[in-house]
């Protein structure tokens, strides 16, 4: 890969981690704040909303570096202050503006990608169960209280409701077959060591 597109690519890992932040704090708030089920249906428009808007702060970007490019042209004084540019500085903002331009561009391919979107919208429903159960367990070690004396009980069995509406069951379940077939193994292998621990202690 060539520098502008490590460039395209490191600014789209960039936006893709915003996209992620905002998502998941849009499931915590209507799930836990508004007390409503987990819907992805209407999580979707949001996230691709999300894709549109990052890739047009990009594309303004990309805009203003054009525009400080046509303004710096014939331009060899010496620079006022650091966005004065001047002629020499002509090629860094043309590469500026393409790679603006090329994360724009990745951005809204994928907002128009059902399986981009989709995976965006997982990714940001599993950070939000893990903020949600690191902070429910964090209350628990730290409190420790019996329902009839934790005066937030009704509240906070609310939100653990509302935190296993996140889970993800297919994958839990799948964890679940992984530590069943771990421990048959685990097994299997000590019922193998017995035996051969029995035929060697016999007499020949």
């Amino acid at each position: 890969m060539g520098k502008t597109s490590d460039a395209v690519a490191e600014g789209v890992s960039i936006a893709s981690a915003a996209a992620r932040l905002a998502v998941r704090n849009h499931i915590l708030v209507e799930t836990i704040a508004h007390d409503e089920s987990f819907d992805t249906a209407e999580v979707t428009p949001f996230a691709q909303a999300t894709l549109i808007a990052l890739a047009e702060e990009q594309e303004e970007a990309a805009a203003l570096a054009r525009k400080q490019r046509k303004h710096a042209w014939g331009k060899f004084t010496d620079s006022d202050g650091t966005h004065d540019y001047r002629d020499r500085d002509m090629r860094n903002l043309r590469k500026r503006e393409r790679q603006y331009r090329g994360v724009a561009k990745e951005l809204r391919n994928r907002a128009a990608d059902a399986e981009a979107v989709s995976d965006l919208v997982d990714q940001a429903r599993d950070a939000a169960w893990g903020d949600v159960e690191a902070n429910l367990q964090r209350r628990l070690r730290v409190e420790g209280m019996r329902a009839d004396v934790d005066p937030d009980y009704d509240t906070m069995r609310g939100a653990r409701m509302q935190a296993l509406r996140l889970v993800d069951l297919p994958k839990l379940s799948a964890h679940r077959r992984r530590l069943a077939e771990g421990e048959a193994l685990q097994a299997a292998e000590q019922d193998e060591r017995a035996a051969e621990s029995r035929t060697e202690a016999e007499p020949m």
